[in-house]
């Protein structure tokens, strides 16, 4: 028999973040996934062409395992805890998504139109792909560090730097999606 289990709900999961970070804290650890893309660059070479990649890369080893945690923490969510149930998107949401010539909003987690094999056979979508992530890569080294590091790691040990960094993000995803997204779509 195949069981399918519901994803863990907040109660749970938001306590074993707490207690994952105040592990780090404890050992002198930051948590944030875009300081494993330095190390990799680093562990491939790249200190011979930029200065930014020559540090002591083996001190970031244990980070590393955050990584490959979150790709067999992925496949197990998909595999094992996904149970096929749609987003439970708000109407209003699902209206504009269709008037963006998005196609059953909320079935899949991510839009098939900009996140499929199909779509980077498209144009605009592989554009939209490439340059987001040129943005999101110069956005990290900009604000030193991304979402994950910085809403998780820096608020949690009362940074400030990382509270003005969350509020830009927040503030750059609402007129991503309110009035860049259409633009685009």
């Amino acid at each position: 028999m195949n069981y399918v289990l519901n994803p863990w709900p907040w109660y749970v999961s938001g306590p074993l973040i707490a207690f994952v970070m105040a592990l780090l804290l404890y050992f002198g650890k930051t948590f944030g996934m875009s300081s494993n893309l330095r190390t990799m660059c680093t562990i491939a070479g790249a200190g011979k062409f930029a200065d930014f990649f020559k540090f002591k890369w083996k001190d970031q080893l244990w980070n590393l395992t955050v990584v490959l945690g979150a790709i067999i923490g992925g496949f197990i969510a998909v595999q094992y805890l996904s149970n096929n149930s749609e987003t439970n998107l708000n109407p209003t949401t699902v209206i504009e998504l269709q008037n963006m010539n998005f196609k059953n909003p909320g079935s899949t987690l991510v839009p098939n139109e900009m996140y499929s094999l199909d779509a980077i056979t498209n144009p605009k979508a592989l554009i939209l792909l490439i340059v987001g992530g040129l943005l999101v890569g110069f956005g990290t080294r900009y604000a030193g560090g991304c979402t994950s590091g910085h809403a998780i790691t820096g608020l949690s040990s009362l940074q400030k730097p990382s509270l003005i960094a969350v509020i830009g993000f927040f503030i750059g995803g609402l007129i991503m999606t309110n009035f860049i997204l259409p633009l685009i779509f």
